[in-house]
């Protein structure tokens, strides 16, 4: 018994070694595997900071050689750059020195065709003197100071004929719209203004030929080159001619011959449009037409035309022209310039003329305008309703011969000034002085009874179109059905409107 319990100590210390050996490999297999993991790590850790220490040393030296090549290309683009400039100031001087070689040339040329003809002169005066019998005591006079400056030579043929004073009157109508007379009044008029001194490069173009370039284009209508043709001049002369002779003429002669009528002309026109009409009080007759124009590069659709281009089938745009004028259709008052696609009422309200009736300039007395204006305390116009009485017939018979005055002096101004009629090679911000220009050289002509060819007539079309809000005044309403009646009663009203 004893010896069994002994056996089994013996098997329980044994088992009990053979677990402790077995713990302590496993304990040794462990550690061995965190000691190797940890090398690992320390050599991956190692590694990794090598690739990064490599890796920073080739941006270092991608940085150097990137800076090596930027200072590189600098140093030759700066060296192209020298060389560049270098090559331009050589040329520079060359084109320097080319140039006053043909100067000097082209003034040794002039000084000795100059001596040449000197000589000439020289030589045909001292011949004169010995055919004559006589000596010469006198030198030759020092040849005055010479110009430089090449000018094409041009053909003056026409305008010299123009400008003889032996060129037909007829034929010199014709060309300019206006008697040598007339012509001659505008001239000395503007002279002051326009004349041009000579200098050492050219001569000044005289006033009279300054003064013809800008009628008759303004008279035909024609493009600047066939100008240059006429008058021998070049296209932008004739172009800047054009405008400064039209700049003049508004700045000099319009506050002379366009301007509203003092108290003596006022009571003359007054008399005369009853005469007409018989309507009293009636100061001027009112009339808005458009002008053609190509299509602007900005606003374009303010200057959109659409009556015109619903009737002419084609895209029209244009600028308004609204005139005053007196019986015999001289302009008393006019504003330029507004776009073609504003109705008249509000051309008429944007107006100067519009402003000063508002000041209480046009108390007691009337403008008559057509059926595209309101009716209001100054301004009388037809009836446009429907169904109208036999005084409103008569009444609106006795307006219209009141407008015609103005239709037909607009027609005129378009029949004379053939550049209203076609779109104008103008540019937009400058024609509003060409107009003005226009509007004066009319007033200047009907004054002094300039007749037109009655070949040449212009048809005027303008639509007129009826104000949304085409009364104004209840007090403008009530006068013009009294003057209606009164028109009736005194037997002034006609009856043509029951033919």
């Amino acid at each position: 018994m004893n010896e069994n319990k002994q056996q089994q100590r013996k098997r329980r210390r044994k088992g009990n070694t053979i677990d402790d050996s077995v713990t302590m490999d496993e304990k040794q297999v462990k550690v061995k595997g965190l000691n190797e993991i940890l090398t690992t790590l320390v050599l991956l850790e190692d590694q990794e900071k090598n690739d990064l220490e490599e890796l920073e040393k080739e941006n270092q030296e991608e940085m150097l050689k990137f800076e090596e090549n930027h200072s590189k290309r600098k140093r030759e683009m700066m060296d192209y750059y020298s060389k560049l400039e270098g090559f331009h100031k050589d040329g520079e001087r060359a084109e320097g020195t080319r140039r006053r070689k043909a100067k000097a040339n082209a003034f040794a040329a002039t000084e000795a065709a100059a001596m040449a003809i000197g000589a000439a002169t020289a030589e045909d005066s001292v011949s004169d003197d010995k055919n004559a019998g006589g000596t010469s005591d006198k030198a030759p006079a020092a040849a005055g100071p010479q110009r430089r400056l090449w000018v094409k030579n041009r053909s003056k043929d026409w305008w010299d004929q123009c400008n003889s004073p032996d060129f037909p009157e007829e034929e010199f109508k014709k060309a300019f719209r206006m008697g040598k007379d007339t012509f001659d009044l505008i001239c000395n008029e503007l002279s002051s203004v326009v004349a041009k001194e000579n200098t050492m490069l050219r001569d000044a173009v005289p006033v009279r030929q300054r003064v013809a370039v800008c009628i008759w284009r303004l008279a035909t209508g024609e493009p600047l080159r066939l100008v240059s043709k006429k008058f021998g001049l070049g296209i932008s002369t004739c172009h800047k001619l054009v405008l400064e002779v039209c700049s003049a003429i508004r700045n000099v002669l319009m506050q002379k011959y366009l301007r509203w009528p003092d108290e003596e002309s006022l009571k003359r026109i007054k008399d005369e449009f009853e005469s007409i009409s018989g309507i009293p009080n009636v100061v001027g007759s009112m009339y808005t037409t458009h002008i053609p124009i190509i299509a602007p590069k900005n606003s374009v659709a303010a200057y959109f035309n659409r009556r015109h281009t619903e009737r002419n089938q084609k895209t029209s745009y244009s600028i308004t022209v609204q005139g005053v004028v007196d019986p015999r259709g001289v302009f008393t008052d006019v504003c330029i310039g507004y776009p073609g696609s504003m109705p008249d009422d509000q051309v008429l309200e944007k107006s100067t003329l519009f402003q000063r009736a508002n000041a209480g300039f046009y108390n007691g007395v009337w403008i008559v305008g057509g059926s595209g204006h309101p009716l209001m305390d100054w301004v009388l116009v037809p009836y446009t309703h429907q169904h109208l009485t036999w005084t409103q017939h008569a009444f609106n018979e006795k307006i219209g011969e009141i407008q015609r005055a103005a239709k037909e002096s607009f027609a005129r101004l378009k029949t004379r000034w053939g550049c209203l009629q076609k779109r104008t090679e103008v540019k937009l911000q400058d024609l509003p002085v060409v107009l003005g220009a226009c509007c004066v050289l009319h007033n200047i002509c009907e004054m002094r009874n300039e007749d037109l060819d009655a070949s040449m007539k212009f048809e005027l079309v303008d639509d007129e179109m009826v104000p949304e809000v085409g009364l104004r005044s209840p007090n403008a309403a009530k006068a013009r059905d009294t003057i209606a009646h009164n028109l009736l009663h005194h037997n002034h009203a006609g009856t043509s409107f029951l033919t």
